[in-house]
């Protein structure tokens, strides 16, 4: 079956208003989020908030789940979350607005490093997925690829049993496009696995609710000993 014209179009209209862009990019943090919430980081009313995420609901970007009387809603699967990225780099950079020195180091916070979704992102993921090629951990020569020595040292070194990289219905690796960097950073379930794993030892932390991580003195010390990287600034 082929996409049609329409469908297309049906698509880029779900992400053509600027408060449902917003609920999306919000949602690229992995986490499922209510209705109330989103509407308070969008700045609008509830029953307003309930008409967007209805209609991203039933156009397939998200799917929402039901707690009692709370509705939550999450990004559909992985793949929606690699195509808000590769958009999000594809966009043309902008000079940032001035603004308080609070909303400038958030921003400064999510270059630095952040989640897309359930994998690494920003200087942090595109920096570890340089040194795991650089090792000889991850091949980009034609496409995204773990090499038997990656395996390896996912599962020894890393401790990730054999069942966590078993080939699925999602890649085992991939290159997801980072809309800060614009360049690579490590996705699929490699990226997943990889990315729990830092938080399971404590090695990268949450800044605040959002999607911004920082990498602890521990990861710090891990990713030296591990791959050679210096600190993440």
């Amino acid at each position: 079956m082929m996409t049609s014209a329409s469908d297309l179009s049906s698509l880029a209209a779900l992400l053509a208003d600027e408060t449902r862009a917003a609920m999306c990019l919000a949602l690229l943090d992995g986490r499922a989020w209510t209705a109330g919430e989103l509407a308070a980081h969008t700045h609008v009313a509830a029953s307003t908030a309930t008409e967007h995420l209805n209609r991203l609901v039933d156009g397939g970007l998200l799917v929402e789940r039901r707690q009692g009387r709370h509705r939550y809603v999450q990004l559909a699967d992985p793949s929606v979350a690699h195509l808000l990225e590769d958009l999000s780099a594809r966009t043309e950079p902008r000079p940032d607005p001035v603004r308080g020195l609070r909303a400038v180091a958030a921003n400064a916070a999510l270059r630095r490093g952040r989640t897309c979704y359930d994998h690494l992102a920003g200087r942090l993921g595109v920096a570890v997925t340089d040194a795991m090629t650089e090792a000889g951990l991850l091949d980009q020569t034609g496409g995204f690829a773990l090499t038997h020595a990656g395996l390896g040292w996912l599962t020894d070194t890393l401790g990730l049993g054999s069942e966590d990289l078993r080939p699925g219905k999602r890649p085992l690796a991939r290159g997801c496009l980072d809309w800060t960097e614009r360049r690579q950073h490590l996705a699929g379930t490699a990226g997943a696995k990889l990315c729990l794993k830092f938080f399971d030892n404590g090695w990268v932390a949450r800044i605040g609710s959002g999607r911004a991580v920082r990498v602890t003195p521990n990861g710090q010390a891990a990713l030296q000993d591990l791959l050679g990287l210096p600190g993440i600034d």
